[in-house]
């Protein structure tokens, strides 16, 4: 019996024919992937320690992928503008981001409209590094101690002001949690980077900030700053005259700033897990190590599921010190 569609076989395999040729195609072009130079968002201003580790890194990065890795800065809201462009990005494997604490999990605490979803709409890759956070104040402050900002903020209500890197960064809820240990009250002024919250304290615009230590020790080595606790639990190797904030005669505010990699959601597997690989490659390099480590930063690298399930642990035990804060931002 003849069909009464006599074209329909051979649309059929017509259509089978292209579906394999654009699945060759797509296979082809990864294989053959990066075929161009890839592009890395970095959300916040060059000097910035995501900007630095990702220019240590990208150098070699480049060598290893046969093309040039370039650094595009897109500061702006606390790294919330940049890191929201790259989650809106075409997946074609040439856009990557390199993001911090906040815009890639605090911040979905923070903002009631932040625009993006860093767990839907971008795709881990891997844990560049690390770092402690260090308060610090102007040398002529008057102020030794840790203890001494918490009393002289005691007795001066109101006329503190502390710098950050951002709205819901690392560096302002540390100091808010700070502030609930210790029912102490101090305004919050957010930067685009830290060299800038850095700048703030030396210019007399805040009295003290804690924030990465790539950009406080160079100022304390100058004599212009005095260096009063680290983050960390454990006091860094790189900073080992720094107390940490225990020491200093504050519990229960340990943290660590962390700057990780990331590709929006629908960039394909296979370029993940190479990026993955080659960035880790990079990070064990004894002259990476040695460059991080100048500036104060510690390589982590890792699995993509080690990165995945690190920042939902971060989720999960930040949301109650945020909650606590009250902060919340529209």
């Amino acid at each position: 019996m003849n069909s009464p569609f006599p074209c329909r076989r051979s649309l059929l395999k017509a259509v089978a024919g292209l579906a394999l040729a654009a699945s060759c195609a797509a296979a082809l072009a990864q294989s053959a992937w990066p075929g161009r130079p890839i592009h890395v968002v970095v959300p916040y201003a060059p000097g910035s320690s995501p900007d630095v580790i990702m220019r240590i890194v990208a150098d070699k990065l480049s060598v290893r992928l046969g093309q040039p890795v370039v650094i595009d800065n897109r500061a702006g809201a606390g790294g919330n503008t940049g890191t929201g462009s790259v989650a809106k990005a075409a997946g074609d494997g040439y856009m990557f981001l390199i993001s911090t604490n906040g815009p890639l999990v605090y911040n979905t605490q923070i903002y009631n409209k932040l625009g993006y979803d860093p767990f839907t709409e971008l795709r881990p890759v891997v844990l560049a590094g690390g770092q402690s956070n260090v308060c610090a104040v102007r040398t002529d402050s008057g102020i030794t101690s840790l203890k001494e900002l918490v009393d002289a903020m005691k007795r001066n209500p109101g006329k503190f002001n502390f710098s950050s890197t951002g709205v819901g960064s690392l560096s302002q809820l540390g100091v808010e949690l700070l502030k609930v240990k210790t029912d102490t009250f101090a305004v919050h002024i957010p930067y685009a980077s830290s060299p800038l919250a850095i700048l703030a304290i030396l210019q007399g615009d805040v009295q003290f900030a804690c924030v990465p230590a790539v950009a406080v020790i160079p100022q304390v080595k100058a004599g212009k700053l005095r260096a009063l606790a680290v983050s960390t639990a454990k006091r860094s190797a790189l900073t080992p005259d720094i107390p940490t904030m225990k020491e200093a005669g504050l519990t229960g505010i340990e943290n660590v700033a962390w700057m990780a990699v990331m590709a929006p959601a629908t960039t394909p597997t296979e370029i993940v897990q190479r990026m993955n690989q080659e960035i880790n490659a990079v990070l064990a390099m004894p002259d990476v190590k040695d460059k991080l480590y100048a500036q104060y930063m510690e390589p982590i690298g890792g699995s993509v599921q080690e990165l995945q399930t690190f920042m939902q642990q971060e989720l999960r035990v930040m949301t109650p010190v945020i909650k606590r804060t009250g902060l919340r931002i529209d």
